[in-house]
């Protein structure tokens, strides 16, 4: 029996415990420019104990953003303020990927280049509401459909980003095509109702991803590189006629690619039904989809300490993300490890803020 503390080689990487860091987005890159600096370092650092951390969502252009304070891999600047974090994870013997990231729609002209409107596979307005970068609420704004010929754009500055992610020192590279944002804009056809060679059939939907994947590999090869998925989830108002055929036609071309892993969201985590009655029925990811995917598969959304042990015991997935228990407790593997009491999170200091609620959670050895 496979056990949560075993560990796991994840393509070129081995990793000491199959307990992942979710990407965490926290609005925290505060410097001008969307820099990472040494509140960031310390942050990551803090966390180094898990088998591997994959970073908050980080924008691969200035056009892929779409909340204030987040922060980018598309700069110098950027880079070198990466490179700090990377530099503190790795000094702890930590492991470390950077999550690639493009909102498409959810964002607003106050982030774009020019203040242009967003951009997104068809001019359908989201549901909802947005962060300006004044941190205002305001409804979402009409986006602009890309043309055929901006895609091709938009894949170069993923493998711009990724080149950058190299040279901050990452141990690898994780590709967004969930929650909503651009790459799953394209996927899903609640959201995509092109005519071109993107849209239509779930192979013209799916042709984005899978370029952006491929360019990514020629910088990192397969080994080095993971994709994130959140088949049945509404987050972001999305959703898709036929989830079970696509993300399983996603995932065989995923597993053809031989990648090192995916990274699936359950739908009770991606407001699937809407509501928490509605959402434990939702399917489970794990048990619909593994089977399409032969490299490693990662779990998230909502575990326990408990029950994520129990699924990577059952063999339905090879390791568990965890989100809010990592936020809350930095020392989490530690805390599984021996049945500690775990920190509760602090809602309100998920997003912007300062050190409150970021690297101030107690260790365990504070509390003796």
């Amino acid at each position: 029996m496979v056990h949560i503390f075993d560990t796991i080689q994840v393509g070129e990487i081995k990793l000491e415990n199959r307990i992942i860091m979710a990407p965490l987005t926290r609005m925290r890159s505060k410097q001008p420019g969307n820099i990472p600096y040494t509140l960031n370092a310390h942050y990551y650092e803090q966390r180094a104990s898990a088998g591997l951390i994959i970073s908050e969502a980080t924008q691969i252009s200035q056009q892929g953003q779409g909340y204030p304070s987040t922060p980018g891999i598309h700069t110098p600047e950027q880079v070198e303020g990466w490179k700090l974090v990377t530099d503190a994870v790795h000094k702890k013997d930590g492991k470390i990927f950077l999550q690639l990231w493009h909102v498409g729609r959810i964002s607003h002209s106050s982030h774009q280049p020019g203040e242009g409107a967003p951009v997104a596979p068809s001019a359908i307005k989201p549901t909802g509401k947005v962060l300006t970068a004044g941190w205002k609420m305001v409804d979402y704004e009409t986006p602009h459909a890309l043309e055929t010929a901006e895609i091709a754009s938009i894949v170069q500055d993923y493998y711009s980003a990724s080149k950058n992610a190299k040279a901050a020192g990452f141990d690898g590279v994780e590709v967004h095509s969930a929650n909503g944002y651009l790459l799953d804009q394209f996927l899903q056809d609640g959201s995509n109702k092109r005519l071109d060679a993107y849209g239509g059939s779930m192979e013209n939907r799916a042709r984005f991803l899978l370029e952006v994947v491929d360019t990514i590999i020629k910088v990192w090869g397969k080994g080095r590189v993971g994709v994130r998925l959140s088949p049945y989830g509404t987050f972001n108002d999305m959703s898709d006629s036929d989830p079970m055929g696509l993300f399983s036609y996603v995932l065989g071309e995923l597993d053809k690619r031989e990648i090192a892993y995916v990274h699936m969201i359950e739908p009770r985590a991606s407001n699937a039904g809407g509501s928490d009655a509605l959402n434990q029925l939702a399917p489970r990811a794990s048990e619909l989809f593994k089977k399409y995917f032969r490299n490693v598969f990662i779990s998230s959304g909502g575990y326990t300490p408990e029950s994520g042990k129990k699924i990577i015991e059952s063999g339905l997935v090879d390791a568990v993300a965890f989100g809010r228990l990592f936020l809350a407790n930095p020392d989490l593997p530690e805390r599984i490890k021996i049945g500690a009491e775990l920190n509760r999170y602090d809602r309100a200091t998920f997003y912007g803020g300062s050190e409150k609620g970021y690297t101030d959670y107690a260790f365990l050895e504070a509390k003796k």
